[in-house]
């Protein structure tokens, strides 16, 4: 059996990449000492998996930003507007331009749209293709890694380049031109595919992956034809190398059929998603005689692989097919774990005993292979760690399943409508009300005081003198801004889901934990390890303090159960809404303490809805049924004239309208400036009925919006949603800016707000 891996994390052990990307944006250090990290990082990666007993090393994993994005390059799929800035010099530059926008003496290029990476809280940066696209192999990114690693391995056989297959890199991109399906450009992209895997060829490559996780998805009848005839074309013009097919994410049984009479290697499947397809794939790969990839170790949570039951997996699949027909491998790219459980210090030894990393998940094959060969003690060592897992997990909480079976606790006392006239009231706000989604730029001064008191460098009361400061500070800025609705500006969160574990019970947070989310943006997810519940009041004492500093109204900040539940790594021994609903009840507990203390803008996060939703339409329903009652759990227990507020961000809604109007908060806002308010169409045309706050400005950016065009985009907002429920505001929170970047967008932000007043009857 042949061990491979999916993919590596490439941010570095310590986040050089992150901390290296970061200075080079801000000229700190030069071009070369960036690619030299780069380097640093991939031959440790490839060390690490070599040492580790895997048969095939990949490369073309790492990424600088974003593998997407990467893809684009290597395809020539740069926007005019990007090969035109005659300062850029380099493909970095270039590059980086087109992920963080571009401004600089005359040129002011905006960003490209991001979104999120099917059901992962990973997000790329999405493709623009032209009517009359043009591929081309631009960047010889792949290839220059490719002879790093010969070099290293000295086996050109061990070598395995990874691509995103062309089906699914066409389905990520998004049409610039009307009236043009961009899949209808696949006899466009099949040369340059063939010419980039017959140029890795004959630099003597033997396997090579494409990554079509499209294949868990609903496919239409035209993208089954389609994509049976790339792969056909592929098979035709690039012999003599072992293509091997990759899926994730999902099972494929419904579209097993595509593969019929394509010549390739091998299949991967992702079994801890969906074991259920085994049988079905098995009987294809037996009539096909290609070979079986296992994607038995889980590569998106971080618990233990059960060895007795892959094992069981295992021997089916090779009594049916042979060892020799079988590879295995984790079940998706391990970018979406962190990387080495033995930088954890502080998790209690009951839980690190049960987790498992991405350098621990390599090894994990490693085991599984030395079972199948006889090795019988790895396998006893692992069962008796099982038991003993599942007996030390606490039971499901009968009383919170009791509570949350009960009806008439789940909706608002009384309809939207009827609500929105007693907060028009109660907050007199003006027409197009400005506000920000929740945090304000981290310093280094902040995150150096946090790290003080953790470390109990200084007392819990010079702690709390500091972050008032702070909040002080906030509170006078948005005031002098012109703000309408203030936020205290979250500078005792690390992270809007970590802090939260920290104040509940059952979740722990890592120490360094990191998972990359975009770019050199990184999140320490929690571990749910058992029965969630609410210590104690968690936002009040911030809260309180910043109303008493103002006499505008203070939004209280809390994250969904949604996304508390999708942004943390969540126990697998109990059905995963169980565990929702746990969270929606600690949650529903903190709003109505906000309430009683006088907060009565409160937002409640659900940046992760869309991402929780299964890929597969018939799965929907239930993802809905359970999702939208913990949202209603955690909101629905306050006044009428408590305005509730949620945020979402970079994922396409316009399939599920009707299950966010379902949630039935008074303000959503959105992520809509990358799009053009393109998003925002397709609230206009469902009629949404509820306020909604368009993002207005890029935060992911640090490109200063000009007044004039916030303005423009207001306007296209009011020809799309009654004025009378606009919101303005960035698109998402603004932690990751800094001040001069911040403030110069918040007043443009805001003088265009009073302009469109002027310009507009109320």
């Amino acid at each position: 059996m042949l061990k491979h891996n999916l993919g590596y994390p490439r941010i570095g052990n310590k986040r050089e990449l992150k901390k290296a990307c970061e200075s080079y944006w801000t000229n700190n250090i030069d071009l070369n000492t960036l690619i030299k990290v780069g380097e640093k990082i991939r031959k440790e990666n490839w060390i690490l998996q070599k040492s580790s007993g895997l048969d095939l090393i990949q490369c073309n994993d790492f990424s600088f930003y974003d593998h997407v994005l990467d893809m684009s390059l290597l395809l020539g799929v740069i926007p005019d507007s990007y090969l035109e800035i005659s300062i850029i010099k380099n493909h970095f530059d270039l590059y980086f331009s087109m992920a963080r926008g571009f401004q600089k003496n005359e040129w002011d290029i905006k960003a490209m749209e991001m979104t999120k990476w099917f059901n992962t809280n990973y997000h790329y940066i999405v493709p623009e293709f032209k009517k009359d696209q043009k591929f081309y192999i631009y960047s010889n990114k792949i290839f220059n890694e490719l002879e790093e690693l010969k070099f290293l391995l000295k086996d050109i056989e061990k070598v395995k380049p990874i691509l995103i297959g062309p089906i699914t890199y066409l389905f990520l991109g998004k049409e610039k031109d009307k009236f043009f399906n961009r899949i209808d450009l696949i006899d466009n992209i099949l040369p340059t595919y063939i010419e980039i895997i017959n140029k890795l060829k004959n630099r003597g490559i033997y396997w090579i992956q494409l990554d079509e996780p499209i294949l868990s998805l609903d496919l239409s009848e035209k993208y089954k034809s389609i994509f049976q005839y790339a792969y056909n074309k592929l098979s035709e013009k690039c012999s003599g190398i072992s293509i091997l097919l990759a899926t994730y994410f999902d099972g494929i049984s419904e579209n097993i059929s595509v593969l019929k009479n394509i010549k390739i290697k091998a299949i991967h499947i992702d079994l801890v998603e969906d074991i259920n397809q085994l049988d079905i794939v098995i009987d294809f790969v037996i009539k096909s005689d290609i070979t079986l990839s296992l994607g038995i170790v889980d590569g998106k949570n971080i618990w233990k692989n059960d060895y007795y039951k892959s094992i069981k997996i295992i021997e089916k699949t090779i009594k049916s097919i042979g060892e020799d027909n079988v590879m295995l491998a984790p079940s998706c790219s391990l970018l979406h774990v962190p990387i080495d459980v033995e930088n954890e210090i502080n998790i209690h030894t009951d839980i690190k005993n049960r987790i498992a990393f991405a350098k621990q998940k390599i090894n994990e094959l490693n085991d599984l292979e030395k079972i199948v060969k006889g090795n019988k003690k790895i396998l006893s060592e692992n069962y008796f760690l099982m038991k003993k897992i599942k007996n030390k997990s606490s039971s499901y909480n009968e009383k919170i399943k009791e509570i949350s079976d009960k009806k008439e606790n789940l909706k608002r006392k009384n309809v939207f409508k009827y609500r929105q006239e007693k907060q028009k009231i109660k907050f007199n706000l003006p027409i197009f009300p400005t506000t920000t989604i929740g945090s304000f730029p981290q310093t280094k001064e902040i995150r150096s005081i946090r790290n003080k008191f953790r470390n109990k460098k200084i007392s819990k009361k010079n702690y709390i003198k500091k972050i008032q400061e702070f909040i002080v500070n906030v509170i006078n800025i948005q005031e002098d801004i012109g703000l309408d609705v203030l936020v205290h500006g979250e500078f005792e969160r690390t992270d809007m889901v970590e802090y939260f574990s920290d104040k509940l019970n059952g979740i722990v947070p890592t120490d360094n934990g990191w998972v990359q989310s975009y770019g050199s943006r990184c999140v320490r997810p929690p571990i749910i390890y058992g029965d969630v519940s609410r210590k104690g009041d968690m936002t009040i004492e911030w809260m309180t303090f910043a109303k008493s500093k103002t006499n505008k109204f203070i939004k209280g900040m809390l994250t969904g159960p949604v996304t508390i539940l999708q942004w943390s790594f969540v126990r697998n021994d109990q059905p995963v809404h169980e565990t929702a609903f746990q969270i929606a009840w600690a949650i529903r507990e903190e709003v109505l303490s906000l309430e009683n203390s006088g907060i009565r803008i409160i937002q409640i996060d659900e940046p992760a809805l869309r991402e929780g939703l299964p890929l597969k339409k018939k799965n929907w329903k239930k993802y809905f049924n359970w999702s939208i009652k913990a949202f209603h759990i955690s909101s629905s227990g306050v006044k009428d004239d408590t305005q509730i507020h949620t945020h979402m961000c970079y994922s396409q809604f316009n399939d599920i309208l009707k299950y966010i109007a379902d949630l039935d908060a008074d303000v959503i806002t959105i992520e809509t400036y990358r799009s053009g308010m393109d998003l925002l169409k397709a609230f206009s045309e469902f009629s949404y009925p509820n306020e909604i706050g368009p993002g207005v400005y890029d935060i992911h950016s640090p490109r200063i919006p000009t007044v004039k065009e916030i303005f423009e985009l207001i306007k296209k907002a009011t020809l799309l949603i009654p004025i009378k429920n606009i919101w303005i505001n960035p698109d998402c929170g603004l932690k990751t800016r800094n001040w001069d970047e911040v403030l110069k967008s918040l007043k443009n932000m805001t003088k265009a707000a009073k302009l469109a007043r002027k310009n507009t009857y109320n």
